[in-house]
């Protein structure tokens, strides 16, 4: 069972790909969550950034992780951006389960050239800690690998530096 947890919501797969490589060079777990909303295509596109703008939230649809949030020794939470912010689906999450969250990193993607790094401070605010890392990924992009590759060994760093937290 693993110790790090990877859990995202991707309305287009990006998020997805992204996190799934993380958790894949982390031996994470990795868990996807959905509100049951249609998010596809351009009215999905749409609800999705009039979500994020109002800042709205949704009932999550139930999902399982292998132990509660908080016993995990690194959550890594992914989100896309949309309007600037954090997913719908991921305020959802934080707002409701954010307090389990001690130690916490993100990995948000984006479409567009300008990195988002507010969306970490929108995230924090709901988590029980701020983060200890976070990344901001344009799939497709020149230095997609190379800032992704970066992120996986500064948490690597950083679980060989805290092996105490580990909960048995």
């Amino acid at each position: 069972m693993s110790d790090i947890l990877c859990i995202y919501y991707s309305r287009t797969g990006h998020t997805r790909r992204a996190v799934k490589e993380i958790a894949e060079a982390l031996d994470a777990e990795i868990v996807a969550i959905t509100d049951g909303r249609d998010r596809s295509g351009w009215k999905g596109y749409l609800r999705s950034g009039m979500d994020a703008m109002k800042l709205s939230t949704k009932p999550l649809n139930p999902f399982e992780t292998a132990k509660p949030l908080e016993e995990y020794r690194l959550v890594i939470v992914g989100s896309p951006v949309w309007a600037g912010r954090m997913a719908s689906p991921i305020r959802s999450l934080l707002k409701r389960r954010g307090l389990e969250l001690h130690r916490v990193a993100y990995v948000v993607t984006r479409s567009t050239e300008q990195r988002s790094e507010e969306v970490y401070d929108q995230m924090d605010l709901y988590t029980a800690e701020k983060r200890l890392f976070a990344v901001s990924l344009r799939p497709g992009s020149e230095g997609y690998e190379f800032w992704r590759n970066d992120f996986v060994q500064n948490v690597q760093r950083w679980l060989e530096q805290n092996l105490s937290l580990i909960h048995i």
